[in-house]
């Protein structure tokens, strides 16, 4: 039998995405010992229970020094603290990746914080996100067939890159590459936006003294545009504000889009209610979700 790929990933937050992670290259025989952090003792033990972790990290210093890979899998506002505490211990050879839901900020925090060790951070995002969170939601094909983009630097190296991508491919993923900047406008437009707005509709009708009325006539349709906001208030509050110049560019182009709604509606302009819903049908119609 072939030995593994990564001897020792060190993993900071072991929930959905960084349990999954540990369990995919677990199934994929790609590793021989994952080492969890967290702010949790609670899930931590419980990954350790799970079989997700083999070991409960309790010096930063010496698990990283000799980790093959380091994985931040925790919200966007607390990478810059954790650069910060792993960049004076860091091994010459050590990679770390991430799986934050933004990236021009948390590029921004690995030049502020990791100096030399830039140059062995590849920054990722895997698009394979779920409502739950915690260890117990991890799941070994969460990021199978599911895209992960890559934003690399300019100063990483073919062989840092090859092995980061590698090793999400090894999670099942099918890797993609795009600049920070423009990871971060297509984000906006296509997750942080109906984020948004999925929570803002819930929190509308929260706010009615009628909700329990509302909500019990409400069927599938509300039902599928409000899944998500059953998500991590924490992590999107956080994704919100890294994203804030894009998603305030999407939200207006949004609202401009309401009002042409409004308008018509106001005129009973049936002509152009039905023009904006046959093209918005088409294209809906002719995507595929990948």
């Amino acid at each position: 039998m072939a030995e593994p790929q990564f001897k020792k990933v060190v993993i900071f937050g072991v929930g959905l995405i960084g349990g999954s992670f540990a369990l995919a290259l677990r199934r994929a025989n790609a590793v021989s010992e994952v080492v969890g952090f967290g702010r949790s003792a609670q899930t931590l033990e419980q990954a350790l229970q799970l079989g997700i972790i083999d070991r409960i990290g309790d010096d930063v210093a010496r698990e990283v020094r000799d980790a093959d890979l380091v994985l931040l899998a925790t919200p966007v506002a607390q990478m810059a603290d954790l650069f910060a505490r792993i960049a004076p211990h860091l091994g010459a050879q050590t990679l770390i990746t991430d799986g934050g839901s933004t990236k021009s900020d948390v590029v921004s925090y690995a030049r502020q914080h990791l100096g030399k060790h830039r140059a062995n951070f590849v920054p990722a995002h895997p698009i394979a996100g779920a409502e739950k969170s915690g260890a117990a939601a991890a799941q070994a094909d969460l990021y199978a067939g599911k895209k992960v983009v890559l934003t690399p630097l300019p100063e990483n190296s073919s062989g840092a890159l090859a092995r980061v991508r590698r090793a999400w491919e090894l999670c099942g993923a099918v890797v993609n590459e795009l600049t920070p900047q423009q990871h971060d406008e297509v984000f906006a437009a296509v997750s942080h936006l109906p984020h948004l707005l999925s929570f803002a509709l819930v929190h509308d009708l929260a706010q009615r003294e009628n909700r329990d009325l509302l909500l019990s006539f409400a069927a599938s349709g509300f039902r599928d545009f409000t899944r998500i906001a059953a998500s991590s208030p924490e992590m999107w509050r956080d994704i919100c504000l890294a994203n804030r110049d894009a998603l305030m560019r999407e939200l207006m182009q949004y609202a401009n889009e309401l009002h042409v709604l409004y308008q018509a509606l106001e005129r009973r302009d049936a002509g152009k209610l039905e023009e904006v819903f046959a093209e918005a049908r088409k294209v809906r119609s002719n995507w595929t979700p990948q």
